[in-house]
């Protein structure tokens, strides 16, 4: 039988959500806007738009499972077409879209679904899709000590989509690579080629 271990994973220390003050808000944002919240379909907006962030800017917690990499395998091992949903700390707009994550294993393994556990963890809080990237390659690469990690992004953000320059079916793309993954050309274009982005 096989040990594994599991690190537990939460959110920050200190973060609280006080849904009252933020209904509150959301109601006196809106008034300012000039948004009639006399109506019924939107009399409860404030409550919902609360609700709705709070979900957005909480991660849920879950456990890093490992497992020893007891056959000693070597190769790349890649969850593609992760979804992202996050939204932009600029004007707290969605940014959606997919994460490609891989890593060459050391000593352990992961559970596979905790690639996307990890990609949802640091996408729930406002962010850069460039900090969300390295972020999630280094908190692998901490958690896993694995031979090499590579993370892209591929996102479309609402704020260059929905208002200012308006380029709708614009992506934006972001990479970070670490260890034999950034040192050894050879594994570097593996991972590009098997992501379908070209390094």
């Amino acid at each position: 039988m096989r040990s594994t271990s599991a690190l537990r994973v939460v959110h920050e220390p200190g973060d609280q959500v006080d849904l009252e003050t933020a209904e509150r808000a959301a109601r006196e944002f809106l008034q300012a806007l000039g948004v009639s919240l006399e109506s019924e379909s939107l009399r409860d907006t404030p409550a919902r738009m609360a609700r709705a962030y709070a979900e957005l800017f909480t991660p849920r917690p879950f456990d890093l499972t490992t497992f020893p990499n007891d056959e000693g395998y070597d190769e790349l091992v890649l969850a593609r077409g992760i979804p992202v949903r996050s939204v932009c700390e600029h004007h707290l707009l969605p940014v959606v879209g997919v994460a490609h994550v891989g890593y060459l294993p050391g000593e352990r393994i992961l559970g596979l679904s905790k690639l996307a556990r990890v990609v949802e963890h640091f996408a729930r809080r406002p962010q850069v899709q460039e900090r969300l990237t390295k972020q999630v390659a280094d908190w692998l690469c901490d958690h896993l000590q694995p031979k090499g990690v590579g993370v892209v992004i591929e996102a479309e953000h609402s704020c260059m989509t929905l208002r200012g320059v308006l380029a709708v079916g614009s992506n934006t793309v972001t990479s970070t690579l670490l260890g034999s993954l950034r040192a050894d050309a050879r594994s570097r274009q593996e991972f590009f080629a098997l992501t379908g982005v070209h390094g």
